[in-house]
């Protein structure tokens, strides 16, 4: 009983291993094209309150012009650590925006 109880505990306090990626306009197809030009255009964090029930505040992390991009939402660690400390009354989440690098556009100087 006891081996239950301290189970039950734990699975209360940990948070999960949630993680989302949502793929925004065409950056699945041309991330898979080249994928040494995807690249962290931003990040941020989101914090709840009372198991994730109360948001506190919305964030909004930039994102590219293009429209193309991948918005990822996760526990980290210390996001993890954190909620678990305290009991998960206050947790937050990562969010990290990935973008395609575009081709600068050269300019040629005519004269």
């Amino acid at each position: 009983m006891k081996k239950l109880l301290i189970l039950l505990i734990v699975v209360i306090l940990l948070p999960s291993c949630m993680s989302t990626r949502t793929n925004v306009g065409n950056f699945k197809e041309m991330s898979q094209v080249d994928k040494s030009k995807v690249y962290n255009y931003s990040k941020g964090k989101q914090c709840y309150l009372f198991w994730g029930l109360v948001p506190l505040g919305r964030r909004s992390v930039a994102t590219p012009a293009s429209g193309s991009c991948q918005v990822r939402t996760y526990y980290n660690f210390w996001d993890a650590l954190l909620s678990t400390i305290t009991g998960g009354i206050f947790s937050m989440q990562t969010i990290k925006v990935k973008a395609i690098q575009q081709p600068s556009l050269a300019v040629a100087a005519t004269e």
